[in-house]
């Protein structure tokens, strides 16, 4: 079986904390099954990884985020520019080349922005530096160049790969030269992270002290927290990967042997974030720095999420505690879905608890083996 989705189930208990917050800096919540829950954005958690030393280390520089083109005032997308590519191009051809793709005329006597906030690639500039200096030699225009680059998608690509949360994210373009070409379908579909009970939040009144002032605080305030089991969700969609990344023309294009095991490989990674990787926001307070408790890995033909395991919030077992009851709610829920709608699944998992996983899953005893499992396109 070669399914085309991965659907990634994570569990993770965190320890008092405040992750993620909102304008009002209260934890960000939402309404699940009529009871409050805790929730982490996917925003948040896709931030996370896309900035983590892990990212960097294993899947490269991540892409520039910005509306920022240009201002005298503030770090910008063309200084960025400049300093990344100055070895190959000169600076004029840069400048010309942002105006050209974001549709913007860069002044620099005033602030330029683009519409929105847009992810960029060095190298993708880089790729459409080259395709400008070719269009001033052989004297083309843009809409030629348009249907230039348009013609040669898939080098267009394999220059944005270099910015692989682009390809995993996808991108809105609404402007310029990108409008036409910019416009990525995203591969990975990343759920906001909720906890599988209900949760009452706690309310931390606390104090700074000034070593210079004698008597009472330098300042005081109050900061909600508090703590529970996550689930988190993600589904990534191989052949869309393939096809962001230049590996494949088209979502109509046989994927090849090699091609599959360069986003399996992708695919490892971004489990093994999922699992380990947790957002910074008051970590200096509370130091939340936990890992995932189970990791539910399964091939299959269309993204589902398990949420609904958690429709009726957990309750505490009867020792107390989420961890276990929510890794049973997940298992049993993941058995009623898979033999109800009779789905073609592999599926692994590695749980922190020795627990009996019903029939159907692989038991990993590793987050690493559970990792080269998907390596091996689940079939070892």
């Amino acid at each position: 079986m070669n399914e085309n989705f991965i659907n990634l189930h994570i569990l993770i208990s965190h320890s008092p904390s405040c992750l993620n917050r909102d304008d009002m800096n209260m934890q960000k919540s939402a309404i699940f099954g009529g009871k409050r829950r805790v929730r982490i954005s996917s925003q948040s958690l896709k931030s996370t990884m896309r900035h983590s030393d892990y990212y960097r280390q294993y899947l490269g520089e991540p892409s520039v985020r910005t509306k920022h083109l240009w201002d005298t005032e503030k770090n910008n997308l063309k200084d960025q520019a400049i300093k990344a590519l100055s070895a190959r191009f000169d600076e004029d051809l840069i400048s010309q080349t942002i105006e050209l793709i974001s549709g913007k005329k860069l002044d620099s006597e005033t602030k330029v922005e683009n519409d929105a906030v847009a992810p960029w690639v060095m190298e993708e500039i880089a790729y459409f530096c080259t395709q400008v200096k070719n269009m001033e030699a052989e004297k083309l225009e843009p809409k030629k160049l348009q249907k230039q680059i348009e013609k040669d998608s898939r080098a267009f690509r394999q220059a944005l790969a270099k910015g692989l949360d682009i390809a995993l994210s996808g991108r809105m373009a609404t402007s310029g030269l990108m409008s036409e070409i910019g416009k990525i379908d995203g591969a990975l579909a990343v759920a906001h992270a909720i906890t599988t009970h209900a949760v009452d939040a706690d309310i931390d009144w606390f104090t700074a002290v000034d070593d210079l002032q004698e008597l009472g605080s330098g300042h005081l305030d109050t900061q909600e927290f508090s703590s529970g089991v996550f689930y988190r969700y993600a589904s990534l969609n191989l052949k869309q990967l393939q096809v962001n990344l230049g590996l494949l023309v088209s979502m109509e294009s046989e994927e090849t042997e090699e091609s599959r095991a360069k986003v399996l490989d992708i695919a490892a990674h971004v489990l093994h974030m999922l699992a380990t990787e947790v957002p910074s926001a008051k970590q200096q307070s509370f130091a939340a720095h936990n890992l995932a408790d189970l990791a539910l890995v399964i091939f299959s033909s269309q993204p589902v999420s398990l949420a609904n395991a958690f429709e009726e919030p957990v309750k505490a077992g009867n020792n107390g505690g989420f961890r276990q009851p929510s890794i049973q709610k997940l298992n049993a829920y993941w058995e009623k879905t898979h033999k109800g709608y009779g789905l073609l699944e592999r599926c692994a998992e590695f749980s922190l608890e020795t627990i009996e996983i019903p029939e159907g899953i692989e038991c990993k005893p590793s987050l690493p083996e559970l990792e080269n499992w998907v390596r091996q396109n689940g079939e070892a």
